[in-house]
């Protein structure tokens, strides 16, 4: 039995017909679609490397069943920058040196915009760690994360106020 899901990735509409009922968002990304940004951690919803938005929330895509999200708007982190030109969380990630291997960091980085656009970043440290919580990173590059984080939230902020005037 083939079942039907549309979904918006990355502000593109894709039908894509499942054999099973059973698989993530996570498998049909990587492994359909050649989004291979998102990582497989340990795929229990334990360690935040799957780390999507769903409709402007995080998810880990790993517990995440595709055909429950018929209709949805995914973006991943193939999706966050426009063109040359990076989105604020990715480069304040950079600037801070916010990895070290990198396996983490698409998942961190998707778990910081979705902070940020809950309203829940703030410029408190500690409140960013706590929010960022649902993301290891095996390396211990927290600080950095923490401050690129803050440094986003800034940066967003600003240029949201930029626009409104």
């Amino acid at each position: 039995m083939s079942l039907s899901v549309t979904l918006t990735i990355n502000r593109v509409p894709r039908t894509v017909q499942l054999d099973d009922p059973r698989v993530t968002l996570l498998d049909l990304l990587r492994e359909r679609l050649d989004l291979t940004g998102t990582k497989k951690g340990c795929d229990r919803g334990q360690c935040g490397a799957c780390t999507i938005l769903v409709d402007g929330r995080r998810v880990n895509a790993c517990l995440a069943l595709a055909i429950s999200h018929d209709g949805a708007d995914i973006l991943t982190v193939e999706g966050l920058s426009d063109g040359e030109r990076l989105h604020p969380v990715q480069a304040a990630f950079i600037a801070h040196d916010a990895f070290q291997c990198g396996f983490c960091t698409p998942g961190q980085i998707m778990s910081a915009v979705g902070l940020i656009g809950e309203g829940q970043a703030g410029d408190d440290p500690e409140r960013v760690r706590e929010g960022m919580s649902g993301n290891l990173c095996r390396c211990g590059a927290y600080r950095g994360i923490t401050e690129a984080v803050i440094e986003a939230a800034r940066a967003m902020a600003e240029t949201a106020r930029e626009e409104a005037a």
